[in-house]
């Protein structure tokens, strides 16, 4: 009976709607039936109606704009409502979720891989493919996923998924309605059970309201086009966002757009909120189409599976590029993981590339035209390893393949390369090959030097007295006792003569490592049967084989080659069942641990490249006490390493940097400004006259507690000339948010983190800080973009001029007893920090910044809400302070809203822009001079 009237419903709707979605059951025409709707959804019929994403409002966020026009011209199915705390948990049993009173309420504080894996779940459940794929996961105490590595998506799979962004626009453009959604006026700042305000079942609800809810795409850029069956960015951008769409119980309706693409602060996969949920969709994209970081299209992006944080745990550096051919374009690509937003750079060229191998100073990258196994001419090049391929430069010889770089004993860097990379299986036409070298300096070729006959294409060693080659033998030249490949050597077959490919040899070590095909030694080394390229090899310098590795389960690998002179990694690609090499990956040798590294339809012939500062070995590390400096050395696993990708504290990329200016300037700083977002967007160092010399500590969602654990566990011991701390204080915030949670990396998240783990495991160095620490900090992974903006600032970090924007409240403005307990806990706090701060002789001043002059006209302090009237009295009893503690100042730049803070010095309802930052930094050096603060 439930299903019949659920039908009748349906088709009413479609009867008496102009729904501009298409949201309905399938008509006769249409290739799905009634019996394939999954329960609790509505189709989505595919049309040519356009969507718009984003907006041309020049007020918007820049992640907003422009709008652009989408098509979709498929049929999906969305679920009605947001997913209920009832059926998550009836799939997700094992993570601990807060605001669940009631099953029938939506969802909430669950991150994007919360809502993958649940999609995964429910897929399996029915029987269907899993859309979401991933080859780790790192979970909170709470059982909540924080962090998916090799993470990808399969839009080309049936089975339950985050709806696209364009999707959800769609459905939402004709389901947008206020008066059936919960906001600040209407929910009492709190989440409802969902479709409580909308009972038609045939219709779409709390898509204006109730929750925010997550979407498939990554945050990235728009473009003034017409997109048809957009499917979002190709990849993350540098802070790893993604989207979020709708509006919630605790905004104004004023602050809900259907353009909006995120929220206050950036949302990353491992970010959670009370006010933020998800629905599902379900349904192939057929030619799924996706933007680039630049804004360009492509319907076969290559995607990145790793970033520069994951490979640092590999290399202990940063320092990272990838370059291999794209197989369907011929062109070479590379990703240089230090970028400020890394991503695939594909340098387009009528020239094949094939076999690319990067400089030893990581600048320039040769290649070739030929193939190794096919023999003919081939042409090799050198060009800068820019996205303009710029400076291509081509050896004037007849032939030439498969190119090495390496550096002499003398400091020249020489290219070697073979006259012909074919079948090595006769004689007579591999010793009429030979094998080469030539200078490679200033982006010059030299005079190109014979060494031996053979084409040893797989390396050549150091001390000229091994090299090697694969292409159906496995051959080596092997110098003769006391001399050099260059004068006698023997050349040999190993491997019992079995078919081999794709070796390469390391240079320290003279390990070789190759594929075979299933080969009777490969049998009895592995002991037992497998598939041809299922196991790597690795050969001794002598041509004993020392070790196998076996690909993962359902590939098989190809193009394999040391991504370090060590062998202790190598990269690949991977080979399905097809045979298509749509995955490339980095596996260390010692454990056969796997990195996905990117994936596409066709990559291949990778070549790693790293900077790689060697360990010191595991007895020469952490061998004195912890109450002494005096030789002591760092272990670089540890030291310094305030990141990862585990986003166990959403804000850790912020306090990585943070604790690289507090070492960078622990010696120089005179004054550190600390606090929230307002005081790291809105005070800037270099507005301070000399001889003040400040750093900017502030980080987003961070509050008093936060702010006193770093100030006495760092700030406090190192910054010894220390005489201004510059503190900003949120009073909305003050009043609601205690600190102490995962946004406050000081309050649980930092043992999560090996940096702040080796600190406290050595008493946060009270003793003196250990050589090398600062460097170490520096050359930690990172987030390009962001480092960049954070050191060229000293901390503080430039945002546009934008406008006030909407007066926007998301919190009840009631002064409760829990609030007023949380505030003065903070307000306690602060005392404690002025009493200490007296008796160190710092002055203290703390900052009221500015924010929208609108919420003079409402009830509200500003964006968390508190009375005006009561803000009043905290101001008082703020300033009063100063009768206690002459030490401290408050400065009011808010004015309850009467300021001289325009529009121009704005970037959202909180937030000073650049320009205000000047303006507000400049009248804090006034006060200071004003005050006759002494820094000397």
């Amino acid at each position: 009976m439930k299903l019949f009237v659920g039908i009748l419903a349906v088709f009413f709707f479609i009867a008496c709607s102009d729904d501009s979605a298409g949201t309905s059951l399938p008509n006769e025409e249409s290739s799905s039936s009634i019996a394939e709707i999954p329960t609790g959804m509505l189709l989505v019929e595919g049309s040519s109606d356009t969507v718009f994403l984003g907006t041309d409002n020049k007020n918007a966020k820049e992640s907003e704009r422009p709008r652009m026009r989408v098509v979709l011209d498929y049929d999906f199915f969305l679920d009605i409502h947001e997913t209920t705390c009832g059926d998550f948990l009836a799939l997700m049993d094992s993570v601990k979720i807060s605001g669940c009173e009631s099953d029938s309420l939506p969802v909430s504080n669950v991150t994007f891989y919360d809502a993958a894996l649940f999609a995964n779940r429910k897929s399996r459940r029915a029987g269907l493919d899993t859309v979401y794929e991933y080859s780790g996961a790192i979970f909170d105490k709470n059982g909540s996923a924080t962090d998916l590595s090799g993470f990808s998506v399969r839009l080309d799979r049936n089975g339950f998924r985050l709806p696209t962004e364009a999707e959800w626009v769609k459905a939402a453009q004709g389901n947008f309605s206020f008066s059936k959604s919960f906001h600040n006026s209407n929910s009492g700042f709190k989440a409802h059970p969902v479709c409580e305000l909308e009972k038609d079942s045939a219709v779409f609800c709390d898509l204006s309201g109730n929750l925010m809810e997550w979407v498939n795409d990554p945050l990235g850029h728009l473009v003034d086009t017409l997109v048809v069956n957009f499917a979002g960015a190709s990849n993350t951008n540098d802070l790893n966002e993604r989207v979020v769409k709708g509006g919630h119980f605790s905004l104004d309706t004023a602050s809900i757009h259907l353009y909006s693409r995120g929220d206050v602060y950036a949302v990353t996969p491992a970010s959670s909120a009370d006010y933020v949920g998800f629905r599902l969709a379900r349904g192939k994209i057929p030619n799924a189409v996706y933007l680039d970081s630049d804004g360009k299209i492509s319907s076969d992006p290559i995607k990145l599976l790793a970033d520069a944080a994951e490979l640092y745990t590999y290399f202990k550096t940063s320092n990272v590029k990838l370059a291999f051919r794209n197989d369907q374009t011929g062109n070479l690509v590379y990703i240089d993981y230090s970028a400020e937003n890394p991503s695939p750079v594909e340098i387009e060229d009528t020239i094949g590339v094939y076999h690319p191998v990067i400089s030893p100073d990581g600048n320039f990258v040769a290649f070739c035209t030929g193939l190794e196994g096919i023999s003919g001419k081939s042409a090799l090049y050198v060009r800068h390893l820019d996205s303009a391929g710029s400076n291509l430069v081509k050896l004037g010889v007849e032939s030439a393949a498969i190119p090495r770089f390496q550096v002499l004993e003398n400091g020249d860097t020489v290219v070697l390369y073979v006259t012909d990379a074919g079948n090595n299986k006769e004689n007579a036409d591999f010793k009429a090959r030979s094998t080469w070298q030539v200078p490679f300096s200033n982006g010059k070729f030299g005079t190109p030097q014979k060494l031996f006959d053979g084409a040893f294409h797989g390396g050549v060693s150091y001390d000229r007295k091994l090299a090697v080659t694969g292409a159906r033998l496995l051959r080596a030249n092997l110098a003769d006792s006391g001399s050099t490949l260059l004068e006698n050597a023997d050349d040999t077959v190993w491997y019992n003569g079995e078919q081999a490919c794709n070796a390469s040899l390391a240079m320290l070590g003279k390990r070789t490592l190759f594929l075979d095909f299933a080969s009777a030694t490969g049998k009895k080394f592995v002991g037992g049967s497998y598939q041809p390229h299922e196991f790597l090899f690795v050969a001794d310098s002598a041509g004993k084989l020392v070790q196998s590795v076996k690909a993962p389960g359902g590939y098989a690998f190809d193009h394999t080659e040391w991504a370090d002179g060590l062998g202790e990694h190598f990269v690949a690609s991977l080979t399905n069942a097809d045979g298509a090499h749509n995955r490339m990956v980095l596996i260390r040798t010692s454990d056969s641990s796997l990195l996905n590294l990117v994936e596409g339809s066709e990559l291949w012939h990778p070549n790693l490249w790293t900077d790689r500062v060697e360990k010191r070995p595991e007895s020469e590390r952490d061998t004195l006490p912890s109450d002494t400096t005096k030789g002591f050395i760092l272990d670089p696993d540890s030291a310094g390493q305030y990141y990862n990708s585990s986003d166990a504290c959403p804000r850790a990329i912020e306090f990585r940097y943070k604790m690289e200016q507090l070492w960078q300037y622990r010696d120089s700083a005179n004054m550190v400004i600390m606090g929230s977002s307002r005081a790291y967007f809105g005070i800037a160092p270099e507005y301070f006259s000399k001889p003040l010399f400040a750093i900017n500590l502030a980080t987003r969602s961070q509050t008093l507690y936060g702010t006193s654990r770093f100030f006495y566990q760092y700030v406090l011991p190192h910054v010894k000339k220390l005489k201004l701390l510059i503190l900003s204080f949120d009073l909305d915030r003050g009043q609601y948010n205690d600190g102490k949670d995962k946004y406050n990396i000081f309050y649980t998240a930092w043992e999560s983190y090996p940096g702040y783990v080796y600190d406290r495991n050595h008493n946060y160095w009270v003793d003196g800080v250990p050589a090398g620490l600062d460097s170490l900090t520096y050359n930690s992974p990172g987030k390009a973009a962001t480092g960049k903006k954070i050191r060229e600032g000293r901390g503080f970090y430039f945002r546009e001029s934008r406008s006030w924007g909407d007066v926007s409240i998301t919190t009840d403005s009631t002064w409760t007893d829990a609030r007023a307990s949380i505030y003065y806990t903070h307000f306690a706090t602060l005392t404690s920090l002025l009493e200490t701060c007296r008796e160190k002789n710092i002055t203290v001043i703390g900052v009221l910044t500015p924010m929208h002059p609108g919420y003079r006209e409402t009830g509200a302090y500003g964006y968390r809400g508190l009375q005006r009237s009561k803000a009043v009295e905290l101001i008082e009893e703020l300033s009063a302070l100063h009768e206690t503690y002459p030490n401290f100042h408050l400065m009011d730049e808010n004015r309850m809203g009467n300021h001289d803070y325009t529009d121009e010095m704005a970037n959202d309802h909180s937030h000073l822009s650049g320009l205000g930052a000047a303006q507000l930094s400049r009248r804090i050096d006034s006060l200071i001079t004003k005050l006759g603060i002494s820094v000397e």
